[in-house]
């Protein structure tokens, strides 16, 4: 019966022994989990701040060069501006005198729908 009782203590100790093995592994699984989870964050840390940069770049470039379409266009304008006021200069008294001569030149009639009562 001794020798009972000295399995049952054994096979106890042993129980005991290997639920302190499982506790032991769960601790380590939760650690590694957890240091898994932190460098991952890191790593997207690190991926967030490198596409940042990368967006940033790129805006300024195309930013830039919306700037630069914008002077273009406003030079575009003002030459085309140039121009219209170069040919209203340039024709300006020879439409004045066709206008006047329009209006000095009236010849009377009447009109199409006239019709005389008389």
């Amino acid at each position: 019966m001794a020798s009972n009782t000295q399995g049952i203590q054994q096979l106890l100790a042993a129980e005991k022994k290997a639920a302190e093995k499982v506790a032991e592994a769960r601790k380590r699984k939760a650690r590694r989990l957890k240091q898994a989870k932190d460098e991952a964050t890191e790593e997207i840390e690190k991926y967030r701040v490198e596409r940042d940069q990368q967006f940033k770049d790129f805006e300024a470039k195309h930013v830039g060069s919306r700037e630069g379409v914008a002077i273009k266009i406003d030079q575009d304008t003002r030459s085309r501006i140039d121009d219209m006021n170069r040919t209203v200069t340039n024709h300006k008294e020879r439409v004045i005198q066709e206008i006047l001569t329009h209006i000095y030149n009236i010849e009377p009639e009447l009109h199409k729908n006239f019709k005389n009562k008389a």
